[in-house]
């Protein structure tokens, strides 16, 4: 850029002077009538103007040159969590401190730029040293410096803690990517005090009904060689487990399995505790509670026929290996003693039958709104069956029956199969199946089709079909003791029979969701600082998602105490961000009115207490002396933090940085220079006129 404004650019500029002067000599050469300085005025006029119209075609550039100066900025960062608060070194002066870092601020604001922030859990402007942070994230303080400044001269970092970091990352890890020293103030006492404590708690949030489980409970102990504890758990504040542990070691470190049984339904609350030993430097890590959802997960599957037949031990056998699901099997008399509203999943096995054995059981089925899944076989009256159901249709001729092969339907998705599974599936010997003619409803997903002999038909041979929500499931065949002979003979790892007849009796039992106004929590469990996050819907009577309605919102505590709120409204839904609650049991109801119906949804969230401030008392000033040397800082004391402004102003990597603006506009843009020429021009003109030049 420089060569052309200093060669092609001058040679522009002198072909336009000649061409002004060319201009103006050819005008007034012959001119007698005007006196000849004013002859000379006017052609030196109409040189500067042809010269600058024909300079500005060429779009010349102006440079300008602007300097910014940019002055260091210091950033101090206080960790104001609840570890900082509750240990302090013998002699530190709290009161003093304070002084002492804003007075650190206010000298280094005399060259510097200086910002100051607190952090915890969170980052925020400015010091606070009420010490109530329940985590110490570190690193979201590093995070935010380098958002925040990552185009500034940041000159140096001054980082107050007792380096004791609990979440986010480890801060070794982002101090590279700022490149500024840090000038670390170790906080708290590095010294180990007397303390026992329960590190953390393993667990499980979610288990089942009389279900065992095992928890770990990790105790550790510091300067308490030769002592004993007592480990106690707690369910809903009684007792269930306790059991004595002796320390051994000033550094005591032990993983405790404890076993506990889930005999009640709900959200349960358990405390784990150890028993305080004299002289301990805090009690409030001895004791932690957590909470543990109990479901009722089992589903209730009845396997209901006239008569038994290897087939039922098959399914029961398959059913039962998977512990979320229950299989009772009623044959015969003890059809009409079985109350069927009491069971997720009715397996009608060949029933109707023949002998009408099923007729009262069957008619119970007709009022209620139940998943089944019938299997037919030679023992069942087809004729019956078509009248109790209104999705299949058999015409069987003379109750003869067919055997057939199973293959597998490309189009189904409902579940997966394994390949290992259809390769078992494709060796199997036939199915008994009622001859007659097939009619089934067009929405009718296939798991497997027919194949009679070689011939792959379309018609369905294992099936499930959904009418309004309601979902069954049809076997055309029996003999299901036939297929697991012949799985067992490919000596296969897994069975494929039941595999199939768990992921069926899966897909049947799943409810399908049709309430009409829906409140749920983003999550089961929460911490202390995080947001509650409710989420709700309301459909109206076509299912479409409606928000015309107000939706109230009342939460409540394990103490009894209400809180009420209302839901903002989205796009389709509402939504409402209750904010943080103290650790506890919580329940919720949600209410709304729609078209004058009123609406109704509940249910129930815990919040998990944050003890990790109190699982660490002992200071590590190392990791603050490594964060230090790393970036070329240094670590100092609470009573000698003044003394950094000296190290930073000593510094001579921290000094003001000027930055060059390098701006170039083109000459024409300035449109004064228009003026200027129009100016001329019209000067000329009027002199020329005034003395009678045309």
């Amino acid at each position: 850029m420089d060569s052309f404004f200093a060669g092609t650019s001058i040679l522009y500029f002198l072909g336009c002077l000649a061409l002004g002067i060319l201009y103006a000599w050819l005008l007034y050469r012959r001119n007698k009538n005007l006196d000849k300085k004013l002859q000379y005025s006017l052609a030196a006029l109409r040189i500067i103007v042809v010269t600058a119209v024909a300079w500005l075609l060429f779009a010349p550039l102006i440079k300008t040159l602007n300097y910014t100066l940019d002055k260091p900025v210091i950033i101090i960062g206080q960790d104001n969590s609840l570890s900082v608060g509750q240990v302090k070194a013998a002699g530190f002066n709290q009161k003093l401190y304070e002084r002492n870092l804003k007075a650190l601020q206010d000298k280094l604001s005399d060259k510097y730029e200086v910002k100051a922030y607190h952090f915890g859990d969170s980052v925020g402007d400015g010091f606070d040293f009420k010490n109530l942070g329940r985590l110490t994230d570190a690193a979201s303080f590093f995070q935010k410096v380098k958002d925040e400044y990552a185009n500034r001269n940041v000159g140096a970092i001054v980082l107050a803690t007792d380096g004791i970091f609990n979440h986010g990352g480890n801060p070794l890890y982002s101090i590279n990517q700022i490149n500024a020293p840090v000038y670390t103030i170790a906080l708290g006492d590095s010294i180990p005090k007397r303390d026992v404590l329960i590190a953390n708690v393993n667990y499980n949030n979610i288990v089942y009904l009389d279900d065992d489980f095992t928890i770990e409970v990790q105790v550790q102990a510091f300067q308490s060689d030769a002592e004993n504890t007592t480990l106690t758990v707690s369910q809903n504040g009684t007792k269930v487990q306790q059991q004595s542990l002796a320390i051994n070691g000033n550094s005591f470190v032990k993983a405790v399995p404890v076993k506990l049984h889930a005999g009640k339904i709900g959200v349960q609350k358990y405390t784990v505790q150890l028993s305080t030993l004299q002289n301990e430097i805090t009690t409030r890590n001895n004791t932690q509670t957590f909470y543990v959802e109990v479901i009722d997960g089992r589903q209730k599957v009845l396997l209901a026929a006239a008569a038994p037949h290897p087939d039922l031990s098959v399914l029961k056998e398959a059913i039962s290996l998977n512990k979320h699901y229950e299989a009772k099997l009623a044959l015969a008399d003890d059809l009409n003693a079985t109350d069927p509203s009491k069971f997720d999943l009715i397996v009608l096995y060949q029933l109707p039958d023949a002998q009408n054995i099923s007729t009262s059981f069957v008619r119970k089925l007709r009022a209620l709104k139940k998943p089944i899944w019938y299997i037919l076989g030679a023992q069942s009256n087809v004729s019956a069956f078509n009248q109790i159901q209104n999705q299949v249709n058999l015409a069987s001729a003379n109750g003869s029956v067919q055997e057939v092969y199973p293959n597998l339907a490309n189009s189904f998705t409902s579940f997966n199969l394994s390949e290992e599974d259809q390769k078992q599936f494709a060796t199997v010997d036939p199915l008994l199946m009622p001859f007659g003619r097939l009619t089934v409803n067009a929405n009718a997903t296939a798991v497997f089709n027919q194949r009679i002999g070689k011939v792959n038909t379309q018609m369905p041979l294992l099936f499930f079909t959904n009418e309004n929500g309601l979902k069954n499931g049809y076997l055309m065949g029996e003999g299901l003791w036939r297929w697991k002979l012949s799985v067992a003979e490919n000596e296969a790892d897994q069975s494929a029979l039941n595999d199939l007849i768990s992921k069926t009796v899966q897909y049947l039992s799943v409810k399908d969701d049709k309430r009409r106004f829906k409140v749920f929590t983003s999550k089961s469990a929460y911490d202390e600082n995080e947001s509650i996050q409710f989420n709700a819907t309301l459909y109206n009577e076509s299912y479409q998602p409606v928000n015309e309605s107000e939706v109230k919102l009342q939460v409540k505590n394990e103490a009894g105490k209400i809180f009420s709120y209302v839901f903002s409204k989205t796009e389709n839904g509402y939504q409402l961000d209750a904010g943080t609650m103290q650790a506890g049991n919580y329940s919720y109801v949600a209410n709304t009115v729609l078209g004058g119906q009123k609406f109704t949804a509940s249910g129930s969230f815990y919040v998990n207490a944050l003890i990790a401030e109190y699982q660490q008392t002992t200071a590590n000033h190392q990791l603050l002396n490594t964060i230090s040397k790393q970036s070329n800082g240094e670590l100092f004391m609470p009573s000698d933090l003044l003394k950094i402004a000296d190290e930073i102003l000593k510094n001579e990597n921290i000094k003001t940085i000027s930055y060059e603006d390098r701006k170039y506009d083109e000459l024409i843009n300035m449109k004064w220079l228009f003026g200027l020429i129009l100016t001329l021009l019209s000067v000329e003109w009027f002199l020329r006129k005034r003395n009678g030049e045309l």
